[in-house]
């Protein structure tokens, strides 16, 4: 398992490219919480799958390697695959730097423009 960890924890490191205090400015901004996927209902109310992601990318960027769970390295396996997946897309053809793609990367702690 320590070995599955740290393969993680490396795929992890590579695909969030957002240090937690850009991270975090950005979950503040109003493009980071209009986009993503809000929940069943469809509505668009409460917070988005990828924005509380955003949060626990911070706070596992914030907590010592000793000190994650498999919980938190269960996360960090979404992401990565997340990023991944988003990437493979290549995003809009025009203005990919205000495209809901980038914001939506972003709230998985990946900024496709570095």
């Amino acid at each position: 398992m320590a070995d599955d960890h740290a393969a993680i924890a490396r795929d992890f490191d590579e695909a969030v490219n957002m240090a937690p205090a850009e991270l975090e400015r950005f979950l503040d901004s109003d493009d980071s919480k209009r986009v993503g996927w809000k929940g069943e209902d469809g509505d668009g109310k409460g917070e988005s799958v990828g924005h509380a992601s955003g949060r626990h990318i911070v706070a596992i960027k914030r907590t010592k390697k000793a000190d994650l769970t498999d919980a938190d390295y269960a996360h960090m396996k979404k992401v990565v695959g997340y990023v991944h997946r988003h990437l493979a897309q290549g995003g809009p053809n025009e203005d990919k730097q205000h495209s809901d793609w980038r914001y939506s990367l972003m709230n998985w702690g990946h900024d496709p423009m570095k």
